[in-house]
Formats: C-alpha cells, structure tokens, sequence
C-alpha cells in the first residue's frame, strides 16, 4: 500500500510462468527447484522483483498459494520477505504483498514508521486515525472484521502508480498468521493500520483499491503538475 495524503509437499506452476505457485498432490518440481529458477542467470528479469508490479500483470488478479508450515522458515521464504522489506523501505510505502514483488504466495509485510507523523499534516495524521505500526511480517495472514463501522479515505497503490481514490475500509481487524520463525501470532489493528491490513489481504486474493473505490473519486495524484509542466510529468516506476 502506498501511503497518499490525497494516497508449497509438492508444487505446481501454472499459468503466467513461475510466479504463479499452486499446492498440487503430483509429484513435479519441488519449490527448492522452483525457486532455485528465480535466480539462475538468465537475461530476463525474474521475481522477486525489486519494483512493484503493475495493474495488468496476471500476477495481481490471482488469488496466491498458501506457504506450507514446513517452508515457513525456510531460507527460500525469509529471501522472498527479506525483498519485501527492501522494496518497501525503497519506495517509502507502508505495506507490500508478495504478489506485487511478482510471488503469488500469501505474505504480507507492513511498517508505519514513527517518523511520518513528523511529515504528513497533524489533521491528516489524526483524521485518518494513524499511529506507529512496527514492521509486521504476516505468511498465510487471516483477517477478521472486530468493528465493522467504515471509513472512507483516500488510498493509494504502488501497483497502480500515480493514481489515487478514496476507499471505505473497516475500523478495526484482528489479523493472524505465522512470522518467519513459525510461530503463529496475532495483532489487533485499527484506524489506517487496519486500512493497510484490509489492503494487502486484498492483494492476495487477487483484488486491487481500484475494485473497492468510489469512482468518482477516482484521480492521478500529480494533475496540477501535469497542466503546470504541459503534459511534460513521467510517473516513474523504480526508484
């Protein structure tokens, strides 16, 4: 999620190439094999990415593989978080899915950084009820709606840069799920941390704000810019 002021058993590939991994009975390419293939030297770039995939990419609108227990602390999957941070922190957002590194599995990383009540506006920062999250890594995360009064703000993606609309989100939610050492844990979660939460479980059940969003709010965030400059705006997509 992009934060906006206005903002494996045995395993199948399927579909779209490697990215796309699905428990399967059959005895095929293990996800060590699988996953060895991400990284041998080929010419094309292969996930885990280091930017953000974007709306279009098959990898988005596919509901991702659950991790098997006995992978969940394995080196393939602590690699696969370990870019998740990375790309996170990179782009200065707040939560990131697996599926937009390009990894159809179910886990999410977010972070809201004590230090950006210092940046947005004191009646942005209270309106949209936010607070310190610490890093939160969540593999096979369930989520389950404690306060079901809504909230409409403005959310961004970095899937679907430069854009931006406002979304109605639960209050609260209880999110659980195992971290990188196996241990199953949970966390109470409200106001936007909630909204960050509800937005990458979207994500792994191939689902984007786009879907979700008012579409008359619906507006790219560097408009002004575009008419100062005359058309003359690049929103990139590395950084």
């Amino acid at each position: 999620m992009h934060l906006q002021i206005v903002r494996l058993l045995e395993w199948k590939i399927a579909n779209h190439g490697k990215r796309f991994i699905n428990i399967s009975n059959k005895r095929e390419n293990s996800f060590r094999k699988v996953y060895k293939e991400f990284w041998s030297p080929k010419l094309i770039n292969k996930p885990p990415y280091e930017h953000f995939t974007q709306v279009g990419d098959p990898v988005l609108r596919t509901k991702a593989a659950e991790v098997p227990g006995e992978l969940v602390n394995s080196k393939e999957v602590e690699h696969i978080v370990e870019k998740m941070i990375k790309v996170l922190r990179k782009f200065d957002c707040v939560g990131v899915a697996a599926p937009q590194i390009g990894i159809s599995l179910r886990i999410i990383v977010m972070e809201f950084r004590d230090g950006l009540k210092d940046i947005l506006p004191k009646p942005v920062y209270e309106a949209r009820k936010m607070c310190t999250l610490p890093l939160t890594v969540v593999i096979n995360p369930t989520l389950t709606v404690t306060n079901y009064e809504k909230h409409k703000h403005p959310e961004g993606c970095m899937s679907v840069r430069g854009y931006s609309a406002e979304v109605e989100r639960f209050h609260s939610v209880l999110l659980k799920g195992k971290n990188l050492k196996g241990i199953e844990n949970e966390v109470e979660l409200s106001g936007w941390n909630a909204r960050i939460a509800q937005h990458e479980m979207d994500h792994l059940d191939g689902k984007l704000y786009i879907d979700r969003m008012d579409s008359s709010t619906f507006i790219c965030t560097c408009w002004e810019t575009v008419n100062v400059k005359s058309g003359r705006v690049e929103i990139p997509f590395y950084k």
